[in-house]
């Protein structure tokens, strides 16, 4: 008689494809090398089939454990959610929440609701993972996120991207390279740019402004690319070129006098919420979500207003 498959052997088996290593993994889970191993091991002779390779001394997934892998990862976003809803029986007093946002929503204007939302309901575990577009909504997708924050809206069928704020952006440059506020297309040619990564929601942005105003990203010197707002504006800081940025990331710079911004139109940007289609959402989700659309319409976040408890 077969024996079922369990929640436990799915969590190891992930574990052990993310990092790709089973004393790692093990470590990470608080169990023996051994019994992980046995879990992969009853697994693979359960259905037959052969879930990873061994490389030297490194392990890698096989084609059918890379087409397992979001299955197993859904199946456990499924039991995570189902567990969520048993502790909010009790309202909420306890539980978690499992936010993700790009780097500008994540860095400059998420923040200031997380501490109002943590103040009205403190035995709510907020936790926020940051990374570019791309990355925020696979999140959702695998169900490492209940709620995404982005620069621009998504297109994916699993997500529904929920417009929540305006975003303010600016062509930025440090006094020393740039003598004048005034810029025209033709100028701006002729000065490198630094540039975000591929990927990144205020990069496609930035290219679908500069393309409005007739300038082709692929036309332009990049001079540098990097994977953070920080690292680009300290780059464009040190006179190593032009940028776009948001207001949101820039603004004490401005102020200080250590950057410029450019008299150069460029479109706002709205900032989106994603949420799977098809998960419900918990009543802490729908605190928070409430909380955000209470002050949707201001860009400065300081003071949100607070929630009412449930």
């Amino acid at each position: 008689m077969r024996l079922a498959l369990t929640l436990e052997q799915i969590r190891i088996f992930s574990a052990v494809a993310d990092r790709q290593h089973v004393t790692r993994a093990a470590q990470d889970l608080h169990l023996t090398q051994s019994a992980v191993s046995a879990a992969i091991s009853g697994l693979e002779r359960r259905y037959g089939i052969r879930l990873f390779d061994r490389v030297g001394r490194r392990i890698q997934l096989t084609q059918a454990g890379l087409e397992f892998l979001p299955e197993a990862k859904a199946l456990l976003a499924r039991a995570e959610h189902t567990g969520v809803a048993l502790t909010e029986l009790s309202g909420l007093k306890r539980g978690r929440l499992r936010l993700a946002a790009s780097q500008t929503v994540g860095s400059y204007w998420l923040p200031p609701f997380m501490q109002q939302y943590h103040d009205v309901y403190p035995g709510i575990a907020l936790s926020l993972a940051i990374g570019n577009t791309e990355g925020v909504a696979a999140k959702v997708v695998e169900g490492s996120a209940e709620i995404g924050f982005v620069e621009g809206e998504v297109e994916h069928p699993q997500l529904e991207s929920i417009p929540i704020a305006e975003d303010e952006l600016l062509l930025v440059v440090s006094p020393e390279r740039w003598g004048t506020a005034k810029a025209s297309a033709q100028s701006l040619r002729g000065h490198p740019w630094i540039f975000r990564e591929p990927g990144s929601g205020t990069r496609a942005l930035m290219e679908e402004g500069l393309a409005c105003a007739g300038i082709a990203a692929p036309g332009l010197e990049i001079a540098l690319t990097f994977p953070s707002n920080e690292a680009v504006r300290a780059a464009v800081e040190a006179g190593a070129g032009i940028t776009v940025l948001s207001k949101l990331v820039v603004e004490s710079q401005l102020t200080s006098g250590r950057l410029i911004a450019l008299d150069f139109p460029l479109p706002k940007r709205q900032f989106f919420a994603l949420r799977h289609k098809e998960r419900g959402l918990t009543k802490a989700e729908q605190a928070f979500q409430r909380l955000i659309e209470e002050n949707c319409q201001s860009l400065e976040p300081s003071r949100p207003r607070s929630p009412e408890p449930a």
